[in-house]
């Protein structure tokens, strides 16, 4: 609990649980009938609604108690989100835990809250880790006590980042997941939109395509998408837009490929480490939804959660068990803020060329991480599956095995 209680007694008052703000404020211009997408935040932050309709009829309920009772429900949530999270990104490790898990569950929790990206879900109230926490349970979950696809599709109603998900069961053959979760957020979508007409019209035909224009600059430091990447190198102009969009083409490309290879190396064996697998496909179109958006901020890097899961496995293997720790020191420090503060014209050449290198450090190891789970891991993993899996047949002596 102690990076949640410093990141709320250390937050400026104006900016505790902002985004908290925001979603009530929607709930709010709902209850009024005022314009949904002109509503914006007290000052100084002046944010405005940037969800669709169908997320500001969710933060109706949170507009009729008392600001810190909201937050604390809120926070509590927040948690309850982050315990989901580490149950199924670090599931084999658990199972080997036995008796200890609930202990083991306790330390990941509390490991996985000191994550700059997590530290920020509590600081300004987002909902990036329930996002992940029902993509994960979807995706991930053996047999579902709901229709596989419905909280992906509940999740595309709330966030359109999610819909990457739909591409992920479309190439890994989950045509019945692929058609929930469009049921699902057709459902959801058309429901706001007979409820507030006026409002999704704004929104799917206004405030959606002004884009960065509402969510921020994209050049700002805490953009790590590689739109924002090439943001600061390049000047604004086609130039730019033109190597975003075949750096975006090329990683999209390769990254659903890897994503597919594992998935589907998972399904043919169904043994040990085949869950990592299945982890680690998801974790691929997770980061996928973050790197290829225009705009994809720190706190959405809550991924990198699955991204751990994946690489630990059960803990048995030292290699990957050092690398998701290498990948979680890395992630518990502020280090692009760091590097933000190294440009600057009092700064030398080689200071400034470092702190731009040192800025970009998150998004950088990101995609290091699609490589990393679709080829290594991958590699790593499959081998191992095939000699264990029981429903391959095995050599006898004497014969010839195919």
């Amino acid at each position: 609990m102690s990076p949640i209680v410093t990141r709320w007694l250390g937050n400026e008052p104006d900016q505790r649980l902002v985004d908290l703000e925001v979603y009530r404020d929607g709930g709010r211009a709902i209850l009024r009938g005022a314009p949904l997408y002109d509503v914006l935040t007290q000052p100084p932050q002046l944010l405005p609604f940037t969800y669709p309709p169908f997320s500001a009829v969710l933060a109706v309920p949170f507009t009729v108690i008392p600001w810190r009772a909201a937050q604390l429900v809120w926070t509590g949530l927040i948690c309850a989100a982050l315990v989901i999270c580490v149950c199924y990104a670090f599931r084999d490790l658990l199972r080997r835990a036995g008796r200890w898990a609930p202990l083991a569950v306790g330390v990941l929790v509390g490991a996985m809250a000191w994550l700059d990206p997590v530290r920020d879900q509590f600081r300004f109230g987002q909902v990036g880790l329930f996002l992940l926490a029902m993509c994960l349970a979807d995706c991930c979950a053996r047999t579902p006590r709901w229709p596989r696809g419905l909280l992906v599709g509940l999740a595309l109603a709330i966030k359109l980042v999610p819909g990457v998900f739909l591409i992920y069961f479309l190439i890994t053959g989950r045509r019945e997941a692929l058609g929930n979760a469009l049921l699902t957020a057709m459902a959801a979508t058309l429901g706001a939109f007979a409820l507030l007409p006026s409002d999704s019209s704004d929104y799917w035909f206004g405030a959606l395509l002004q884009g960065g224009d509402r969510t921020g600059a994209v050049d700002g430091t805490t953009n790590q998408a590689i739109h924002g990447i090439v943001a600061r190198i390049l000047d604004e102009g086609p130039a730019r837009t033109l190597v975003w969009l075949l750096v975006a083409l090329i990683v999209a490309w390769y990254g659903f490929a890897w994503a597919r290879r594992a998935s589907q190396a998972a399904d043919l064996h169904d043994g040990p480490g085949s869950y990592s697998l299945i982890l680690a496909a998801v974790a691929i179109v997770g980061l996928l939804s973050v790197v290829l958006s225009p705009v994809g901020w720190i706190h959405h890097l809550v991924w990198m959660i699955a991204v751990f899961g994946a690489l630990a496995g059960d803990a048995r293997d030292t290699r990957r068990c050092l690398l998701a720790v290498g990948l979680w020191l890395l992630f518990l420090f502020p280090i692009p803020w760091w590097g933000r503060a190294l440009i600057g014209p009092e700064h030398s050449a080689v200071t400034v060329f470092t702190g731009q290198v040192v800025r970009d450090l998150f998004g950088a190891a990101a995609l290091a991480s699609i490589i990393i789970l679709g080829i290594w891991l991958v590699e790593r993993v499959e081998p191992r599956l095939r000699r264990e899996d029981p429903s391959q047949p095995e050599a006898e002596v004497g014969t010839l095995s195919p």
